[in-house]
């Protein structure tokens, strides 16, 4: 963890007891933000991350970080993978950056993460950044960022291999090898379940099935540094991911490949530091969905979004000083993103009868500069950024597909405009205790999803909004800490105000005919991505952890945030609303024991607070309280055999929900409890 910041640890392997193993890193990373240390940073390494199978299930160590339902990326359609911090708004587009080594991992089409790219061994540490970003983090990083770096290093640096309930089967390497200035380093991994269905026993139908994934993965890169200094790094990686949606007939699909070019030049004595890359990432993704009849017998095909090819290209370079009293950083960045999605819908006597297509180009990229002086005690820090986003290129085609006869042919201006960000920081440090205030502001640019497609999930239509402004997060925190060797703690006090949120606005209900949606059966609900005013949120978050004894860790965190829709004149019916998929409360807490030589027991428990699943909160979503254990014995250095259990007592844990013709509240559920058993490498 780094000096001066809280870091939440959760340990799940035994701890090796033998020799220390040399691990020589080689890394793209690019160095922390200047001041970092006076915002709210929550540090992991990999032996957090490796809690479980799934990345972002491990990430939820932090409160307040979760994906845009309340199921992991095990089950979730890619299209609700994307990531939020503070619970503010969760949003399948996400309101969070993620980056590994300072490449972008959201989607260049819709912004969603595809988590099974990004193994946990693959993974060295993780660094999570709440509220707007600024500097090299760029516009995205609205509530925040999530920092990745890449694991590798000479030899086998960690490895996987579980099987478990669900057939469910897991298996992941990550090493390398170093020659002289030159090292190679790789990963791959593997993930398939038979999963289960969502839809509970007491509600389900013949046209419900199981949630289903198999995924793959695969990366490699080389570093060299000819004269020693300089280091140049190359790396390529792909994915392919195939789900069933948990309706007969539904499935999706994706893949992609990402290259990236890094070139860096560190800090020395009197001389300058710099940072340069390029990267690209190329993504194709397809699903499909079905309309439910009453009774949830029988599925019938709604559409088929057959493909979605987007590019996503990225450059950004930075110039690194030291002074005697200031650190100090300038540099650039940019992005663009360009895709087109192709569906067919309207079914009609066993076939569907019409095509669409649409999509855009969308561009972002600006500049910053920002500082921190150290002033015996104090740490001050202010930054500032501006960049210009555009959204250019959108069309919606839809066509009669037997006849080639276009119907519609819709084609939007284009639209730009420049945006102004900063955010400052102080902190004074009291020995082992410290307390820090902050202000910011962010913005994010709206998908290409959200502007230009239109789709149809179920008896529901959402209409894409071409005319969708960037959303800024305003925001300003207040926190204390302290490291008293065997207790630690950091608390913050927060206010966030999202100014024009992108949010799914609830517009007409069925039965009834509408324009682009066509027509919609009872219970239907027809949906329009619209910016809703502002969504004020206050709260606090704190993580705690107390060593024992050395072979005992507690841990402890909690994120409260009450979150209120002011819709304005765009939405009116929300003000009051609480955003959909928002709890007030998150609250997790972890042992981690060794009580015989070798063996580990860890445990966690997470509970999050009613939330709702629809904008004007209708349809309520219980508590939920779930548990996971591990036990682990340390067969070797560093191998490990372990038994692990999620969601130990089998709760009910609803996800979402959707009223059908006769009222009723259908309910779908995150996964039952499962069990696996594996053995685990980690240096």
């Amino acid at each position: 963890m780094r000096a001066g910041v809280m870091g939440l640890v959760l340990a799940s392997a035994a701890t090796p007891a033998f020799a220390d193993i040399e691990t020589v890193i080689v890394t793209a990373r690019p160095p922390d933000p200047v001041g970092n240390d006076a915002f709210s940073v929550v540090a992991l390494d990999a032996k957090d991350l490796r809690v479980s199978n799934n990345l972002d299930k491990s990430l939820e160590q932090v409160p307040g970080l979760s994906l845009f339902r309340r199921d992991s990326s095990l089950s979730a359609n890619p299209t609700t993978q994307g990531v939020s911090l503070r619970s503010i708004a969760p949003s399948g587009a996400g309101r969070a950056l993620v980056t590994l080594d300072g490449v972008p991992q959201n989607d260049p089409f819709g912004g969603w993460v595809i988590w099974s790219a990004l193994p946990p061994e693959d993974i060295a540490s993780a660094e999570v950044v709440r509220g707007a970003g600024a500097g090299p983090y760029g516009a995205g990083a609205l509530t925040g960022v999530i920092a990745l770096s890449e694991q590798s290093g000479e030899g086998l640096a960690a490895a996987d291999a579980s099987y478990g309930s669900a057939n469910t089967q897991h298996f992941a390497a990550a090493g390398g090898v170093r020659s002289d200035k030159v090292a190679f380093f790789g990963s791959g991994s593997y993930l398939s379940s038979d999963g289960w269905i969502p839809v509970a026993p007491d509600q389900r139908g013949a046209a419900d099935d199981a949630v289903t994934v198999v995924a793959r993965n695969a990366s490699l890169g080389v570093s060299a540094s000819p004269d020693g200094d300089t280091t140049f790094i190359l790396r390529g990686s792909g994915y392919q991911e195939h789900r069933n949606s948990g309706v007969v007939g539904t499935q999706s699909a994706d893949s992609g490949k990402t290259a990236s070019l890094t070139i860096v030049h560190p800090e020395g004595e009197g001389t300058l530091g710099w940072r340069l890359q390029a990267w690209i990432r190329d993504t194709d993704f397809s699903n499909t969905s079905a309309s439910i009849a009453l009774g949830r017998n029988t599925a019938t095909p709604s559409n088929n979004q057959y493909a979605t090819p987007a590019l996503g290209w990225g450059v950004n370079g930075e110039l690194l000083g030291e002074w005697s009293w200031l650190n100090w950083a300038i540099g650039a960045d940019a992005r663009r993103n360009t895709g087109e999605s192709h569906e067919q819908f309207s079914f009609v006597a066993g076939k569907f009868t019409m095509n669409r297509a649409s999509g855009g180009d969308g561009f972002v990229g600006g500049g910053y500069a920002e500082g921190a002086a150290r002033l015996d005690d104090w740490l001050v820090t202010l930054g500032v950024r501006a960049d210009e986003w555009s959204s250019t290129g959108g069309h919606l085609v839809q066509n009669v597909i037997k006849t080639g006869q276009v119907t519609l042919n819709q084609r939007f201006a284009s639209r730009s405009g420049v945006v102004p960000t900063a955010r400052a920081g102080v902190r004074r440090d009291f020995g082992d205790f410290f307390v820090r205030s902050a202000a910011y502001e962010g913005f994010r640019a709206p998908s290409l999803n959200e502007l230009y497609r239109p789709f149809r999930l179920g008896n529901n239509f959402t209409i894409a909004n071409p005319a969708l402004a960037p959303e800024k997060l305003y925001g300003a925190e207040i926190g204390a800490g302290a490291n008293f060797g065997a207790l630690s703690f950091d608390v913050t006090g927060f206010w966030n105000q999202l100014h024009a949120a992108i949010t799914n606005v609830t517009i007409g209900h069925g039965p009834g005919t509408f324009p682009v949606a066509g027509f919609l059966p009872a219970g239907g609900l027809l949906i329009q991505r619209q910016n809703v005013g502002d969504i004020d949120a206050w709260g606090m978050e704190a993580e705690s952890h107390y060593r024992v004894a050395d072979d005992l860790h507690l841990n402890a965190a909690f994120d409260y945030v009450d979150a209120t829709v002011h819709g304005g004149t765009q939405a009116p019916q929300l003000t009051g609303k609480r955003p959909a998929q928002a709890p007030r409360w998150t609250v997790t807490g972890s042992i981690d024991a060794e009580p015989l030589d070798r063996l580990t027991l860890y445990a966690d428990i997470r509970y999050e607070s009613n939330r709702f699943s629809d904008d004007q909160n209708t349809l309520p979503l219980g508590d939920a309280t779930t548990v996971d254990a591990r036990i682990s014995y340390l067969l070797a250095p560093q191998w490990t055999a372990y038994v692990a259990a999620d969601n130990v007592f089998n709760q009910r844990i609803a996800t979402s929900a959707s009223t059908d013709a006769l009222g009723r509240i259908i309910f779908t559920n995150a996964a039952p409890a499962e069990i696996r058993a594996g053995l685990s490498f980690a240096k």
